[in-house]
Order: structure tokens, then sequence, then C-alpha cells
């Protein structure tokens, strides 16, 4: 288990959280990352990229008055690809519009 603090990233922190998963966490590792709110956008954008990279999202809770904290399990690549092409994944990954819907 790693921890990361992403703090000082601001509301600029998704790359970076994106990268620490890929290239710090092995496989079947867990990865806590806390971040600051600031608006609350930034806790269901964190929770989406979570899930458009198919990885598993343990929980997310808020740490203090002005910071959040998000556990990330990185998962094998197999059932990564098997979460990305889900039809759940896919409305995150590429929302369609209420037209699309529609027709």
């Amino acid at each position: 288990m790693k921890r990361y603090d992403l703090r000082h990233l601001h509301d600029d922190f998704y790359g970076r959280m994106e990268e620490l998963i890929n290239t710090g966490l092995q496989t079947n590792e867990v990865g806590i990352f806390l971040f600051e709110v600031g608006d609350f956008t930034s806790i269901q954008k964190s929770a989406d990229r979570v899930k458009s990279l198919g990885h598993e999202l343990m929980n997310s809770l808020k740490f203090n008055e002005v910071d959040w904290t998000i556990v990330v399990k990185k998962l094998d690549e197999e059932t990564r690809k098997a979460r990305i092409k889900s039809p759940v994944i896919q409305d995150i990954v590429e929302p369609e519009s209420a037209e699309e819907k529609a027709q």
C-alpha cells in the first residue's frame, strides 16, 4: 500500500494520479490518494477517472474540511480491459447526449 499526497496540485491532480496508478503501483496493490476538494467536482471527476482506467475505486471519503481521500486498487491488465469495455464504463468515458439516447 502506498500513500500519495496530491494536495499541492490543487485541482490539476488527475494526470499525476493516473501516472502514479500506472507506474507507482504494482498489480493488485492499493494506493491512497489525498487531494484538495475545492468545489467538490474533483470528487466525482477522480472517481470517473479511476473507473475509466478500469481500476477499482475501493473507497472515497472526506479527510478533513478541505481534503479528500480515495483508495484505489490497481487491477491486472485483463480485468482492466474487461471493465473498460463494460457499458457502465463506456457511459463515463463517452457520455451520450440526450439526443443520441432518444434516437
